[in-house]
Parts: structure tokens; sequence; C-alpha cells
């Protein structure tokens, strides 16, 4: 199992030409190695090293879909959203030593803004959290996605901090032109039901996006659940991921009911991740999972790789490594709760 990756640059506006198709996907979430949430650094997009777990058929399935999805067109129909232009050329401005240092920041224009302190908050630098929830709204239509914005967006998302992991939520919001308002919400639900395949995904992508920052949160999750439904696992995979990304209490029930009946591995292994890493959950959440979690290791009408990812989430909540046996689990957790832990 792995974490996220947005399926593709989102584009939209009145007179908006459309993002360049040929742009890939934000790399695989995986581990980035000791130390660091974005090892070494370089202003290269991130090479991310798969999840030992991970199940290569698994990963070679989502890394195709990926690419596929990536060639999409990219024609994102007129909206109410404003035009953007590309960012303005800015002469080279020194970097700031610290996030704090808001008069340095001040003088880059909001792409520079943006990607320079998601970069320090991929690398934990104090103060860049409360930067970007500071700035965001303000980059709304000023902020490009761009391949720097994709790499450090799929950083930040993968980040062990929660905190991290918002603002890399609030950059796309940005950069994908969305103001946290009901007029972009109304847009994302109308272009949810496109038929426009790599439209739709967005969509449900940025459902999530906008769910997590409060926006429209329990229509989105409605939303979201009923395209569990879709005929086309995309869609539904998609519609998981969104739910996980959101972060909310009511997103944890549809997607454990994705793990144990979704007809596609696909979709029951990134439910599962979802529910376990992924997400956007506080440990808290993640902790109410764990009684269904034990059911699903034992269900008999689940098949032997569902119970595998059952018992891999519930290592990856609790932190411990138990080995893949109902009754050691079930032993392990009376303790906990008689303990009161």
């Amino acid at each position: 199992m792995g974490g996220f990756k947005p399926p593709f640059p989102g584009n939209g506006g009145e007179g908006t030409p459309p993002l360049d198709p040929r742009l890939q996907p934000t790399p695989d979430y995986g581990t980035l190695g000791p130390g660091s949430d974005i090892a070494n650094y370089s202003g290269q997009p991130v090479q991310y090293a798969p999840r030992k777990r991970s199940s290569p058929v698994v990963s070679l399935i989502a890394m195709a879909i990926g690419l596929v999805t990536a060639l999409f067109p990219l024609y994102f129909g007129t909206s109410h959203k404003p035009h953007r232009g590309s960012p303005q050329p800015q002469a080279d401005v020194p970097q700031p030593s610290s996030a704090r240092d808001s008069g340095q920041l001040d003088q880059m224009n909001p792409q520079n803004q943006a990607e320079t302190l998601l970069k320090m908050a991929v690398a934990h630098s104090d103060g860049a959290v409360e930067q970007i929830s500071a700035r965001a709204d303000g980059w709304n239509g000023q902020v490009q996605w761009n391949p720097q914005i994709a790499s450090l967006s799929a950083a930040a998302l993968n980040s062990n901090d929660l905190r991290v992991r918002e603002s890399g939520v609030e950059v796309e919001l940005a950069a994908y032109g969305l103001a946290k308002n009901s007029e972009s919400l109304d847009y994302v639900l109308k272009t949810v039901e496109s038929t426009n395949p790599s439209q739709k995904i967005w969509a449900l992508w940025a459902l999530g996006l906008m769910g997590n920052q409060g926006v429209g949160q329990e229509r989105a999750v409605a939303v979201l659940t009923d395209h569990l439904k879709d005929s086309d696992a995309d869609s539904r995979r998609w519609a998981v991921e969104a739910l996980a990304l959101m972060g909310s209490d009511a997103s944890i029930a549809p997607l454990l009911q994705a793990m144990h009946d979704d007809p596609s591995p696909l979709v029951r292994e990134r439910a599962a991740c979802g529910i376990a890493e992924s997400g956007l959950f506080t440990q808290e959440q993640r902790d109410r999972a764990i009684p269904t979690l034990l059911n699903y290791t034992e269900d008999s009408s689940l098949d032997a790789q569902t119970h595998a990812w059952a018992f891999q989430a519930l290592g990856d909540i609790t932190h411990q490594r138990l080995p893949n046996d109902p009754a050691a689990w079930r032993s392990w957790y009376k303790t906990q709760v008689n303990s009161g832990q």
C-alpha cells in the first residue's frame, strides 16, 4: 500500500488555455528515506521508492492507470473562475533563511512564494505551515500547476506530519484555481458528472481537496460515496482517494465498505491504504476503524489478499508487528481495551 497521487493537473477558467497534456502526474507516493520527508531535495522531481510491502502487480496497475489518465485531454469547459495566465517572470530574489521572514517572502511573486514555502513545509521548517495557511487564499488564480508544484505536493501529501499534508492540499487548491467557496464547489460538483473521464477524475480528487478544507464536506461525502457505485473501477478508485483525502469522520465508513465490497483489487487496496496511512485522518479517527478491520481478518467472504490488507492496515494504524493471525490481534486489542488505552 502507498500514499496519495494526484491524478493530473487541474485546469479551468474562462479563457484559460488547457495545460499541456504531456505533463505527467506527480510520482506515486512512497517512502522518502530516513530523516526527512523529502530526501536530498534539489529542485528536481522527487523520486520515490515503492513501499516495501506493496504488491508489485498492484503497483504496476496503479502506475499504468496513472499514466493513461495523464494522457487524457485536459480540456475543461468554461467556468466562473477567473483567467489564470502564466506567472510573470521575476528577477532572482534571495531565498529567505526562515519561513518567518515575511519581508523576504513579500518580495517574491505568488508562484515563488508557494513553491518556496511548500518546500520549507516539507522540510519541517518552523513557520512554513502557518505562512501557507495565511497566504494560500491570496494565491488563488496567481499560482500555476507545474512540475515543481506537482513534485512538492506529492512530498507534502506523503509527509508524516498532518499539518504538512494539509499545506499540500491548500497549495493544490490554489494551483487549481479553486477558491474555498460555494461557487467553486458547484463547479466541481458539475464537473464530477462529466462524461469525459479526465475531467471526472480530476473533479473527484478536487472534491476531496475542498472537503478537506471544510467546503461542502457533508455534500461531498454523499457525492463521493454515490460514485463508489460507478461501473468503472477508475472512477471508484478516485472516489476512494478523495474520501481519504477529505479526512472526515463520515469518510471512514464508506472506505471500509469499499475495502470489503469493491470487485476491484486496486480499489480495495486503496481504500485500506486510505484508512491506514495515506489519508488525512487523525490517529484517533484511524483507531475507530480497528474493530471493523479485526472482523475483516477472519471474514470468510473476503479473499486472502483482502485479509492481508486488513492485517497490514492494522499494523500501520497501531504500529504493532503481530503475525497475520486474527486470534493474536484480538488478544492484543482486548488487552488495550481493558487497560483503557
